[in-house]
C-alpha cells in the first residue's frame, strides 16, 4: 500500500495585494497530466518521493514547497547525468555554472575589473525595481561576443555602459552585461543575457546589471550563510537598501555541493542528492533573508522567487506564483525515470502576501504583445534596404525571405497588415540550434531570417523581434509566413541529451494560448505545428526544409500545458488515429546525433516511425520529395522521410494484428500499435477523398489563386504540385479550408497588397509535413465518434 501524505501547511484565506494576482496565477496554471498509478509497491519507485519527505525534514523546508519547486523545474524527471540546455542537472535543475561559460571576450578585451569570465547564469543581483532600459542602436552583423559601445542605455537615455575596455563591434553587442562581482558601478538596467546584445529594450524590474550585489560568501558546513562579498556593492539603478540581503544567486550546483558536502558529480547523477541539494539552497535563501525555517509555505514566497536566479522581479515573481498554484492544485505523475510521484493538493494554503515592486517606468516596451503575466522585451529586427554583395551568404532561400519579385533587396522581414489584409492561422514552432545570443544577432541581420518571439532556456524569458501584425521570414514558405506566428526556443534537436526546460515550455504555451485566443488560432497539430511541419512550398524546396524542433520536442505534454490536452476522441476501431505515443516509453533509435550513423543517446521521443509492411525488419517508407534519387530513409534524426509525430491525426488505411497502417504520402505506413500499449488513439473529425471519377489528385505546398485572380502588374507564380500522389481511395484527414492568396512581395512603407483568389483548399495531414490540395478535387468524409477538439471546421474556408 501506497503511504498518504499529509499536508504540512493548515488552510488558510488567500491573501495578495492584488486580488487578480492570485485568480490569475491559478487560472493560469495549465492543467496537470494525471497519469494512472502504477500498482507496484516496489521500494525504488517511490525513492525520489521518499527523498523530497527526507529532504524536507532535514533541512525544515516545507515537503510541499520542496516538490512544487522541483516540478516546475524539471516535472520530477532526474535525466540522470544529462543537463538541459541552459546546463542544468536533475529534479531540482541545479545549474552547473561552471561548465557554463560565456565566449571568450574578443579583440583581445578583458574581463571587467581584470576578473574572469562570468558564468551565464552568474550570481543575480539585488531583486530591484529596475529602471527599464531604452533601445541601443545596432549596426551590420558582428562577431559573437563582441563588446559593443552602446548597450541598454539607461532612463535618461544616454550610452549605455559598455564593458570596461570594451571594443565597439559592428552589431553593438555588449560583451559581458551580466553582474560583475567586485564592480560596484552602475549598471545596465534592461534586462539581458549574459552576453547581451545591443538593442534589447529592457524590461522593468531587471535583476541583472553590472555591479550588482555580488556571491554571497560560502556557507559554513552547518549552511549558516556567509557574508557578501564586501567589495561586491550593489549597481546605481533603483538598488534597495537592503540590497545584500536580498541578493540573488541561481540554484548553483557547486553552491549546493558545498551546503550538503557532497562532490558536484553526485548532484548531476544522483537523484537524491540533487532534491538534498535543492533543498539546502532553499534553506540558505530563507535564512539569507533573515526569515524563520517556517512550517508555513507561505512564509518561504520570497525564497521560492529567488530559487531559479530569474533576472527580474515580475518573473521571479510570476515564477513564485506558479509555484504556490501548483500546491494549491496538486499533482501526481510517473516520471521519466518510473518513479512514482504524488504532491497532494492544499487548496487552503494561505496566498503570501508579497511585496509588489512598484518601477518607475513603462511596464514593458509599448511593441511588446505578450500575456500580463510574462516578462517580455523588445530586440527590433530590421526593415531596411541592402546591398547586393551583402546577400551572397544569406540564408533566406526565395520562399523563405518572400522577395523574390523584389527589384530592390531588402531584409529582414515584410510590413503588413494582419490580420486585416490576411488571418493567423498557424503558430509554428522553432528551436534556436544555436545559443540565444547568437540569434539575437542573426535576427538583427537584414540579410539573415527572421521569427516573431525568442524564448530563454534558462528562465522562459521572451523577447519579441517583429510585431505580430508584419509578417518574419521564418517558415521556408512565403505562404506560411503571411499567415502565421514563428516562435523560437532557445534548444538543439541533435543533443537529446540537453533537454528543453520546463521553464521555457510553460513560458512557451502561456505565450501561444496568449497569440491563439487573440487571433483565433485553433489549439491542434494542424495549426500549432514545428518548423519541421511546415510544408515545402515547391518540389525543388522539399530537401532544404527544416526540420526542428525535432523527435524530442514533448507535443504531449506541451498540449497540455496549452489547455488542449491530445487526447482519444473516438473508439479504437475509428477510421481515424490521433498519434500519442507514450513520450517517456516512446524511444525509437535515432542516429547522427554526434556523428553521421552513430546511435543517439536514448531518450523519450514525439516520433513514430512508419514501415512498408507490418513488420519491424520492413523497410522504412520512402519519401520521393526528400530523396528524388530513390535513397531509403534512415534512422538520422533529421531524417523526417517515415516519421509522424505527436498529434498528428490521419485516416486508417488497414489494421493487422498490433499494427496499424495509415495513409501517408500516398502510401500505407505500418507502425506498432498494440492495445495494451497503444502508440494512437481513435479520433473523430473529416477526412478527404478525390472525387468520383478521379483517378490521382494534385497535391501542393501552398494555396495560390487561380490564374484569373492576378490584376495587371502582379506576375502569376509558378504552380509546382508536389511529387507525390493522392489517389482514388485514399484519404487524409483535414480540420480547416483554406482560401487561396499571393502577395509579390517588395520593399514598401505600407503592405504590399494581398491577391485573393475564388479557389478555396483544404489543409490534410498528408505525410510528417502539411500539404493543401483543391477543394474542387475532394469530397470530404466524416469520421463520426465522440466530439472533437474544437477548431475550424473542415467546411469552413479563410478569407
Amino acid at each position: 500500500m501506497r503511504r498518504n501524505v499529509s499536508a504540512q501547511a493548515p488552510g488558510a484565506i488567500r491573501r495578495c495585494r492584488r486580488t487578480a494576482c492570485l485568480i490569475a496565477g491559478a487560472a493560469l496554471l495549465p492543467p496537470l497530466l494525471i497519469l494512472p498509478m502504477s500498482g507496484a509497491d516496489d521500494a525504488t519507485d517511490r525513492r525520489l518521493q521518499d527523498a523530497f519527505t527526507n529532504a524536507s525534514r532535514e533541512f525544515h523546508v516545507p515537503r510541499s514547497v520542496l516538490m512544487s519547486v522541483s516540478y516546475m523545474q524539471s516535472r520530477w524527471d532526474s535525466h540522470p547525468g544529462a543537463p538541459s540546455v541552459s546546463g542544468g542537472f536533475g529534479p531540482m535543475h541545479l545549474l552547473d555554472t561552471e561548465r557554463l561559460l560565456p565566449p571568450a571576450p574578443q579583440h583581445g578585451t578583458p574581463p571587467p575589473d581584470g576578473g574572469s569570465a562570468q558564468p551565464r547564469t552568474g550570481v543575480a543581483g539585488p531583486l530591484v525595481e529596475g529602471t527599464p532600459g531604452t533601445p541601443g542602436t545596432s549596426g551590420a552583423s558582428g562577431a559573437s561576443g563582441a563588446s559593443g559601445a552602446s548597450g541598454n542605455a539607461p532612463a535618461g537615455g544616454t550610452a549605455g555602459n559598455a564593458p570596461a575596455a570594451g571594443t565597439a563591434g559592428k552589431t553593438g553587442n555588449t560583451g559581458n552585461t551580466g553582474n560583475t562581482p567586485g564592480a560596484g558601478a552602475a549598471g545596465n538596467t534592461g534586462a539581458a543575457d549574459t552576453t547581451g546584445v545591443a538593442g534589447v529594450t529592457g524590461n522593468t524590474g531587471a535583476l541583472e546589471a553590472a555591479g550588482t550585489a555580488g556571491t554571497p560568501g560560502t556557507p559554513d558546513a552547518a549552511g549558516t550563510p556567509g557574508t557578501p562579498d564586501a567589495a561586491s556593492t550593489p549597481g546605481t539603478p533603483g538598488a534597495p537598501d537592503d540590497s545584500a540581503r536580498h541578493a540573488v544567486q541561481p540554484a548553483d550546483l557547486q553552491h549546493a555541493a558545498r551546503l550538503i558536502q557532497t562532490s558536484t558529480g553526485q548532484l548531476r547523477t544522483d537523484a537524491v542528492a540533487n532534491v538534498r541539494g535543492g533543498a539546502a539552497l532553499l534553506a540558505a535563501t530563507q535564512r539569507q533573508l533573515g526569515k524563520p525555517l517556517s512550517a508555513d509555505p507561505a512564509d518561504w514566497w520570497e525564497a521560492v522567487a529567488r530559487f531559479p536566479g530569474t533576472r527580474d522581479v515580475a518573473s521571479a515573481a510570476a515564477y513564485a506564483d506558479d509555484v504556490f498554484a501548483l500546491i494549491r492544485q496538486g499533482a501526481h505523475r510517473i516520471t521519466a525515470e518510473g518513479q512514482d510521484v504524488s504532491l497532494p493538493a492544499t487548496p487552503g494554503v494561505q496566498q503570501p502576501h508579497h511585496r509588489t515592486p512598484q518601477t518607475k517606468g513603462p511596464q514593458r516596451p509599448k511593441q511588446v504583445e505578450c500575456p500580463a503575466e510574462l516578462v517580455c522585451d523588445w530586440l527590433e529586427a530590421p526593415y531596411q534596404e541592402i546591398e547586393n554583395d551583402d546577400v551572397e551568404d544569406s540564408d533566406n532561400e526565395s520562399e523563405d525571405g518572400g522577395n523574390e519579385d523584389s527589384t530592390v533587396e531588402y531584409g529582414n522581414h515584410d510590413l503588413a497588415d494582419r490580420p486585416r489584409d490576411q488571418p493567423i492561422e498557424y503558430i509554428v514552432i522553432h528551436d534556436t540550434e544555436a545559443g540565444l545570443p547568437s540569434m539575437f544577432q542573426t535576427v538583427q541581420d537584414p540579410t539573415e531570417s527572421s521569427w516573431h518571439y525568442s524564448i530563454r532556456s534558462s528562465d522562459g524569458h521572451v523577447t519579441q523581434h517583429i510585431r505580430t501584425k508584419d509578417e518574419a521570414w521564418h517558415s521556408g514558405s512565403q505562404f506560411v509566413n503571411a499567415r502565421s506566428i514563428g516562435i523560437e526556443h532557445e534548444g538543439f534537436l541533435t543533443q537529446p541529451g540537453t533537454w528543453f526546460t520546463e521553464r521555457m515550455y510553460q513560458t512557451s504555451a502561456k505565450l501561444v494560448r496568449y497569440l491563439a485566443k487573440k487571433y483565433g488560432v485553433p489549439l491542434d497539430r494542424q495549426h500549432i505545428f514545428g518548423h519541421d511541419n511546415v510544408p515545402a512550398p515547391t518540389t525543388d524546396s522539399i530537401p532544404d526544409m527544416h526540420d526542428d524542433p525535432g523527435p524530442f520536442w514533448d507535443w504531449r505534454h506541451y498540449f497540455d500545458l496549452l489547455g488542449a490536452p491530445l487526447r482519444a476522441t473516438a473508439g479504437p476501431n475509428s477510421d481515424m488515429v490521433t498519434i500519442l505515443p507514450d513520450y517517456t516509453k516512446n524511444q525509437p533509435l535515432f542516429t547522427g546525433c554526434t556523428k553521421s550513423g552513430s546511435p543517439c543517446r536514448p531518450h523519450g521521443s514525439s516520433a513514430v516511425r512508419l514501415y512498408t509492411e507490418p513488420d519491424e525488419r520492413a523497410p522504412l517508407i520512402q519519401d520521393p520529395g526528400r530523396k528524388p534519387e530513390g535513397d531509403d530513409s534512415t534512422t538520422d534524426v533529421n531524417d523526417l522521410g517515415s516519421r509522424v509525430s505527436t498529434g498528428q491525426t490521419f485516416a486508417v488505411a488497414d489494421r493487422r494484428g498490433d499494427w496499424t497502417a495509415i495513409w501517408f504520402q500516398g502510401h500505407k505506413g505500418w507502425f506498432r500499435n498494440p492495445a495494451q500499449q497503444p502508440t494512437a488513439v481513435g479520433a473523430a473529425g473529416r477526412m478527404v477523398t478525390p472525387k468520383e471519377g478521379l483517378d490521382e489528385i494534385p497535391v501542393y505546398g501552398r494555396a495560390l489563386p487561380e490564374e484569373d485572380a492576378y490584376p495587371d502588374g502582379v506576375e502569376e507564380p509558378t504552380e509546382s504540385p508536389l511529387p507525390y500522389s493522392f489517389r482514388a481511395g485514399q484519404r487524409y484527414v483535414t480540420q480547416s479550408g483554406v482560401g487561396s492568396s499571393y502577395t509579390a512581395k517588395s520593399f514598401s512603407e505600407t503592405p504590399n497588397p494581398v491577391v485573393w483568389g475564388r479557389e478555396q483548399y483544404y489543409e490534410i495531414q498528408f505525410g510528417h509535413r502539411l500539404a493543401y490540395v483543391r477543394a474542387s478535387d475532394v469530397d470530404v468524409v466524416d469520421a463520426p465518434a465522440a466530439a472533437g477538439p474544437p477548431g475550424n471546421e473542415a467546411g469552413s474556408f479563410g478569407r
